[in-house]
């Protein structure tokens, strides 16, 4: 029998309330259990880093993505890829995306966005089991996207392009998984966790920065979105 401790992480914080700072004091934050920080995820190279690993010396921001075709996670993380190095160095803090296709994906995607900061595979989704992540879309309104610059149509066209003309035919990960973003580290400590109930809705970036001290950044420069 699995022991307690390991059971999927299911605290969920609202994708419509408004950000709570992250608590302090010896209370403020729930374990990551051993068995999962010990888990593998993949960097660019294919090499094997545990989870753990990525936040064991200072707080980090984690970012779970659907898939890496899913337009939204891409401009998404486009917006991710403006987070200036500089902000997060003062904040002395990590900024991370982990995705579920295979590893061969991580650089033409990074191309992509022009994300440079860090980011893994995690192809069995193994860490996203463990971490609650859901599957299937959950019938909820989540409002406007911040970071949301296509509408579906057009961006349901984007995606399909990708996957016809890329150089491995395929999803590039499991189109019902949702993701999620967690505040970890430094150590085995989970400071907060949000679960996507659907595509739309992840975290706004500077809400979760804003926890964790980093300066407010500007993602306003960018097209109107057009709704069909």
């Amino acid at each position: 029998m699995a022991a307690p401790s390991e059971a999927p992480v299911t605290r969920q914080v609202s994708g419509h309330a408004a950000p709570a700072p992250v608590p302090s004091g010896p209370e403020s934050w729930q374990p990551l259990a051993a068995a999962v920080a010990e888990l593998p995820v993949l960097d660019a190279s294919g090499r094997p880093v545990p989870f753990g690993e990525l936040f064991r010396e200072r707080r980090a921001i984690v970012v779970f993505v659907r898939h890496f075709l899913c337009y939204i996670c891409k401009e998404y993380v486009e917006d991710l890829a403006k987070v200036p190095k500089s902000f997060l160095q003062e904040a002395n803090v990590t900024l991370i995306v982990i995705g579920q296709s295979s590893y061969h994906h991580i650089e033409p995607f990074c191309k992509l966005t022009g994300y440079s900061h860090e980011i893994y595979v995690d192809p069995e989704r193994e860490i996203y089991k463990r971490l609650g992540m859901k599957r299937g879309e959950e019938i909820a309104s989540s409002g406007q996207s911040p970071h949301v610059k296509s509408n579906i149509l057009s961006g349901s066209i984007q995606s399909l392009w990708r996957a016809v003309t890329g150089p491995l035919f395929d999803f590039q990960g499991d189109p019902a998984q949702q993701g999620g973003t967690l505040i970890l580290g430094p150590g085995n400590n989970i400071h907060f966790i949000h679960h996507d109930r659907n595509r739309l809705d992840h975290k706004p970036i500077n809400s979760v920065l804003q926890l964790v001290g980093v300066q407010h950044v500007d993602f306003t420069s960018r097209p109107s979105v057009i709704h069909v």
